[in-house]
Parts: C-alpha cells; sequence; structure tokens
C-alpha cells in the first residue's frame, strides 16, 4: 500500500536548528513546522504507536467497522497539548484506511473558496486534517457544518442583486481535527465530531520506548540510562524527545565517543539550560515572576506574558498545561497562583512559610 499523499501548507519552509539555549528552546521546538527528519520518525500504524491506548483502541474500534461497511470514517476530533501525536495520528488513520490525508491549518482557510477548494478535490472516503481547528474564521466555520452532515457546500457567489447560491456536492470524507485549546470551539462544531477525544502526556516508561525506537531508526547508539535522562527531560512530549536526541546525539558525536549513555545526554541538556525535571528557562522565568514580583498572588497570564516577553497564547499552549500538571502552578478564578513545588524549582520558598499559598 503507498503511503498517504501529503499537502502540507505548514511545512514549506524548513526549521532553522535549534541554538543551544533553553530560553524558549522547548517553544520553538513545539511550534516549528515538521521537518522531513522528524517526519521520518513517525509511526505508520496502530502497532507502532506508543502511548495513548484509550484513544488507540477508540480509533481502532471505528477504523474496524468502517472497513467493515465499506463507508468514510466519521468525523474526529483530538484535542491536548502540542507535540502530543495528533498530527501523527491522521496520517495513521490515512495509512490503515489506504486513504489519502490532506492537511491544512485552521488559519490558513480564511475564506470560504479556500474550504470549497481543499474538500473538492478529496476523494471518496479521504481524510481531511485540518490543524489548529479552534482558529477558522466564523465564517467558514459556519460552511463546514454542511459539508460534514450533509457533504455538501452551498457558496454564495457575487453580491448585492446578482448574489446567487452555488451547491457543490462533495465527496464523502472523514474530518480529522486537532486543537490545542478545545474550550475555544463552538458547540455546533463540536457536536459534529463523532468521536472526541483528549491525548495526554506520556509518562516516562512510554517516552523510553519513544526514545530507544527513534534512535534506532537513526541508527544512534543508546543505552538504558541515556534513554530515561532523554525521556525524564521530555516534559511528557514525544516530539520534544526527538528534537533532544537530535543535539544529543550531535554532542555524543562531538564530545564523547558517539554513545548517548546517561552522563553525556545529561551534559547536553544541561547545555541546553533544561533541567532533570524537563523545565527550560522559559518555564523558571515563568515561575520566577510569579515569585518575586508577585509574591504568589493571583496572577493573569497576560501579565506574566507581558514579563517574560513571550505571547499569552504560547504560554497558554505550551508552558502552562505541564506547569500544571506536574503542580508547579494552579489556576484559580482570580488567576495563576505559585505552589510551593514552583517556589522551589526556583529556589524560593512561600512568604510566610508553607501556608503563603494559601493566603
Amino acid at each position: 500500500m503507498t503511503q498517504s499523499k501529503i499537502e502540507n501548507q505548514k511545512s514549506k519552509i524548513s526549521p532553522p536548528s535549534p541554538a543551544a539555549t533553553g530560553l524558549g528552546y522547548i517553544t520553538s521546538a513545539l511550534a516549528a513546522p515538521v521537518s522531513p527528519a522528524e517526519a521520518a520518525l513517525r509511526p505508520l500504524s496502530f502497532a507502532d504507536f506508543t502511548g495513548q491506548p484509550k484513544t488507540i483502541e477508540r480509533l481502532q474500534v471505528m477504523v474496524g467497522a468502517a472497513k467493515q461497511r465499506q463507508e468514510a470514517l466519521n468525523h474526529i476530533l483530538l484535542s491536548g497539548p502540542p507535540g502530543l501525536g495528533k498530527t501523527t495520528l491522521a496520517f495513521i488513520l490515512g495509512h490503515e484506511l489506504g486513504k489519502n490525508v490532506r492537511v491544512t491549518s485552521g488559519p490558513v482557510i480564511e475564506k470560504a473558496g479556500d474550504l470549497a477548494g481543499l474538500l473538492t478535490n478529496l476523494e471518496e472516503g479521504d481524510i481531511l486534517f485540518i490543524d489548529e481547528i479552534h482558529r477558522i474564521p466564523k465564517t467558514v466555520e459556519e460552511y463546514l457544518y454542511s459539508a460534514m452532515e450533509d457533504f455538501r457546500l452551498d457558496i454564495m457567489i457575487d453580491q448585492g442583486p446578482n448574489a446567487r447560491s452555488v451547491r457543490l456536492s462533495i465527496p464523502r470524507f472523514t474530518l480529522v481535527g486537532a486543537t490545542t485549546r478545545a474550550g475555544l470551539l463552538t458547540a455546533p462544531l463540536r457536536s459534529r465530531f463523532t468521536l472526541q477525544t483528549r491525548l495526554d502526556y506520556y509518562d516516562a516508561e512510554t517516552l523510553v520506548t519513544i526514545v530507544r525506537r527513534s534512535c534506532g531508526l537513526l541508527k544512534v547508539p543508546v543505552d538504558a540510562g541515556g534513554a530515561r535522562e532523554i525521556a525524564t527531560r521530555s516534559r511528557g512530549t514525544p516530539r520534544v524527545a526527538n528534537n533532544l536526541i537530535n543535539f544529543v546525539r550531535d554532542y555524543a558525536q562531538q564530545r564523547a565517543d558517539g554513545k548517548i549513555t546517561q552522563p553525556v545526554a545529561a551534559a547536553a541538556l544541561e547545555l541546553l539550560e533544561i533541567d532533570a525535571a524537563g523545565l527550560d528557562e522559559m518555564d523558571k522565568r515563568m515561575l520566577r515572576v510569579m515569585a518575586e514580583n508577585y509574591g504568589g498572588r493571583p496572577v493573569g497570564m497576560s501579565t506574566i506574558a507581558v514579563a517574560v516577553g513571550e505571547e499569552p497564547e504560547t504560554l497558554e499552549e505550551v508552558h502552562e498545561p505541564f506547569l500544571i500538571q506536574e503542580g508547579y502552578l494552579q489556576r484559580t478564578r482570580e488567576g495563576r497562583v505559585l505552589t510551593a513545588k514552583g517556589y522551589a524549582a526556583v529556589g524560593l520558598k512561600p512568604l510566610g512559610g508553607d501556608q503563603g499559598s494559601l493566603l
């Protein structure tokens, strides 16, 4: 079976190699377009995919039923932080079904004509993957409703007295939407997805397996200690792990014998300013600003973003979910609050002792 056709409008320009600094390294690794080297590490089947067992089982059920009925797969919404495998799962669906996958992004679809061009070029049963689907303009989103339900588009042509509606029939297709902020999706769009499933951060043992697999594909020798060191500093994200492998491989070639061991991996990641808990310099700047400037009091993300010189959306999508899950931050009605663990991460103590974060 041939590999799924890829028409990725986001990957026309390969990203530059990351600089050896922890300030923004995680952000750039997760925000950059997928490089050909990273795409080569992606699994192509459910059997090769590691982690997310509940999501995989749900998708296997849907794929098996669709193949038995010889029908197009029902629409699927994948949510979760960046770098966890949403795009990879879309290509796996195409591979398992033997269908083509067309890839685009929400901000790219600016008008109804853009959407019509994508949908009319699909073939029966093809998959349309829309990343950042929450960023589709609302005027365009309304055209998706009839496309998803009735597989037709009603496009308005011209304006004023000459305006007329043209109905376009489109093949039965599968829409796979991906979002890092599921709460921003409108209720009408969300309700049209048969399956809505969330991808969570990976545990260390699962990431060790992923690191070993990626090193095997790259033909990089790695021992158990080296794989675990990379896995524990990858903040539960396979994309970060793969980016770290590339840098650690370079470090091992230049300053060791080429093999990734625990001391080599630790030294390389310290050079990137990524600590043993997976925190980079931007994470620590956020925690330090909250501790030193606001004494642990609730503070809004926009205020934090101005203080650290980063966009609020980037902090909310890339940094905050990991910091909250690991217990460095708490999210309250008044704003973000630093925990005792957050203070410890930057070498400070809560004001007023252990009760400081409660007041």
